[in-house]
């Protein structure tokens, strides 16, 4: 029996009037409407685009959009965490902290762990493995992690502690990853450095995603790691060079390539909204968000610690004492939000933060494709009114 005949004769609810925010352009055009049909456990059976001036029945979303919930690719803890320090005497509050990030739209991280010492980074990894194993409805799902550092360029380090740094080499890999390659996801280093090109091969061997971030490297030097397997920037514009007429730089051979994600923090500190609108403008489908918070997450303004430092955090960015920009305090969808009222384009906003993050871990379905199957509770419902692109969880309360 056809698919179509199938689906005509299972109880559905609709909902209709929906748009989708796809990572790519796609032939429908970004003003497509389109129906949702549920099945009796409200579990997304069927998204099909509706015919122009259709009155489909159901519940009319009139033009919101539908989206997976966020994943953020890079933050480094919340609710007093830092994910570098964690024990196992963290594992309740860390618990905490997913939850904290499901009610704030987020489905998925992967925890960020910045440069440190060997020995805290694989106590670290294991206790995320053990949380992992423990993961429940209504939590943050943990992803594998992202090892920010300790490959990087020492005069890009920002604030990553000069002390834990390493030269690139297979031995340097092995001895922080070694039993737990299935625990990583993604690794940011510098690839110009002498020795980083076995790591990178080393690192795409083992399936692990491989970005270019707190690094110096030209733009030449930027196509090559891209040709060897490099797929992304971290925190784009921030520690690596700018965009120059004379010197294009990373952000410029990314965007000319076309295939690599582009990370970006969208607090309007990290990036000017100016450059974030211009950056995507140049990338459409190649901007992704990432929160980069850290530890204060979740927690009040003012002064906090991170590892033996002070964190000054004011108007959600946080700051060491000397000044250097180390992170932010604000959730992912608050980015998708900024950078959609910068742009003017809500939809490439939404994608930017739910579906380009799962293109970067190799999920290449489609929106439609990604949402069949999901509780539509697990998903967002985003409204672009006259206090800005808001979301929400949708309610299963649906006319038949």
């Amino acid at each position: 029996m056809a698919l179509s005949r199938l689906v005509a004769l299972l109880p559905m609810r609709w909902l209709s009037n929906v748009r989708l925010a796809p990572a790519r352009r796609c032939s429908h055009g970004a003003q497509q409407r389109w129906r949702i049909g549920l099945d009796d456990d409200d579990l997304i059976a069927v998204v099909e685009p509706l015919p122009d001036g259709s009155r489909a029945a159901g519940d009319d979303w009139d033009g919101d959009w539908l989206s997976p919930a966020g994943v953020d690719l890079q933050i480094n803890g919340g609710l007093g965490l830092a994910f570098p320090e964690l024990t196992e005497a963290d594992l309740p509050r860390l618990g905490e902290l997913l939850e904290r990030l499901w009610r704030d739209g987020v489905e998925a991280i992967c925890p960020t762990l910045v440069t440190c010492a060997v020995e805290p980074l694989r106590q670290a990894l294991a206790v995320l493995a053990a949380a992992r194993q423990a993961h429940r409805p209504g939590r943050c799902q943990l992803l594998g992690a992202h090892l920010e550092g300790p490959f990087l360029e020492p005069t890009r380090r920002g604030a990553h502690p000069a002390q834990h740094l390493a030269t690139p080499s297979l031995a340097a890999l092995l001895e922080r990853i070694t039993g737990f390659e299935d625990d990583i996801d993604l690794v940011t280093l510098a690839p110009e450095l002498e020795g980083a090109d076995t790591v990178i091969a080393a690192l795409a061997e083992r399936g692990i995603v491989v970005s270019l971030g707190h690094s110096a490297a030209s733009e030449a030097q930027a196509h090559a790691a891209f040709a060897a397997g490099v797929t992304m920037l971290t925190h784009a514009f921030n520690a690596m060079p700018d965009m120059h007429r004379r010197a294009p730089g990373p952000v410029a051979a990314a965007a000319l390539r076309g295939d690599v994600a582009i990370g970006l923090i969208a607090d309007g500190v990290h990036v000017a909204p100016t450059m974030a609108v211009l950056l995507q403008r140049l990338a459409p489908d190649q901007v992704v968000l990432v929160s980069d918070a850290l530890a204060p997450y979740g927690l009040g303004e003012g002064q906090h610690r991170w590892d033996e430092r002070l964190l000054i955090v004011q108007d959600g960015s946080c700051r060491l004492e000397d000044g250097t920009l180390a992170g932010v305090t604000l959730p992912l969808l608050e980015g998708a939000r900024r950078l959609a009222q910068w742009t003017g384009e809500p939809a490439r906003a939404i994608a930017a933060a739910t579906v380009v993050p799962r293109r970067v871990l190799g999920d290449d379905r489609t929106l439609p494709e990604l949402l069949l199957g999901t509780p539509l509770i697990e998903t967002l419902r985003w409204h672009d009114g006259s206090e800005g692109l808001i979301w929400q969880r949708p309610s299963l309360d649906v006319t038949a």
